[in-house]
C-alpha cells in the first residue's frame, strides 16, 4: 500500500526552513553587501559625475566566409531533406494504413488523415529551411547547415525504422 507524506508536516517544514532562511538573511553583516559602504555615508553632493569620454562608434567586422544563402550546398541539403520528409511520409502513411502506430507523438496529432500528415511533412521541411534561413542571416552559417544535416539524419532514422518494421 503506497502512503502519502501528511500534508500539514510537509507544510510545516516548509514553514520552519523558510524561517531558517529568513533568520540568516536577516543576520548577515552589512559588510557582504554589494554596495559601496562608504558611498552611502557620504553626501550626494561630495560625489563627483565621471568625466565624459567621447569615442567614435566601433565598425563591425565583415564575415570572412560570408555565401548565397541558395548556394550549392544549402541546395543539396535541402532537396535532400525534402526526398527524405516525402520519403517518411510515404512509409508512415504506409505503415499507418496497414495497422501500425505513429511513434512521434507531434507527428502523431496529425495522422488522422493523409492531408494532415502530409502538412506535418511539410510544414516540417518548411521549418527547417526557415530555420536556416534565419541563422544564416543573423551569421551563424555552421548552425545554418547543421539544421538541415540534423533534420536529414532523423528523417532518414525514422524511413529506415518505417521500412524494418513493416
Amino acid at each position: 500500500m503506497l502512503k502519502f507524506p501528511n500534508v500539514t508536516s510537509t507544510c510545516t517544514i516548509f514553514r520552519l526552513g523558510a524561517l531558517i532562511a529568513l533568520a540568516v538573511l536577516g543576520f548577515c553583516p552589512s559588510s557582504l553587501a554589494q554596495q559601496d559602504s562608504l558611498a552611502m555615508v557620504q553626501p550626494p553632493d561630495a560625489m563627483e559625475p565621471a568625466p565624459m569620454k567621447f569615442t567614435e562608434p566601433a565598425t563591425l567586422p565583415k564575415p570572412t566566409s560570408e555565401h548565397r544563402f541558395w548556394d550549392r550546398q544549402n541546395s543539396a541539403l535541402f532537396a535532400a531533406n525534402v526526398a527524405f520528409s516525402a520519403a517518411d511520409f510515404v512509409v508512415t502513411r504506409d505503415n499507418l494504413r496497414n495497422g501500425g502506430q505513429e511513434l512521434n507523438p507531434v507527428t502523431r496529432v496529425f495522422s488522422g488523415s493523409t492531408a494532415g500528415l502530409a502538412m506535418n511533412f511539410a510544414g516540417e521541411t518548411v521549418g527547417v529551411i526557415g530555420l536556416g534561413y534565419f541563422f544564416h542571416r543573423t551569421g551563424h552559417h555552421r548552425l545554418e547547415r547543421a539544421v538541415s544535416m540534423l533534420n536529414l539524419g532523423s528523417s532518414a532514422a525514422a524511413v529506415g525504422f518505417g521500412l524494418a518494421h513493416r
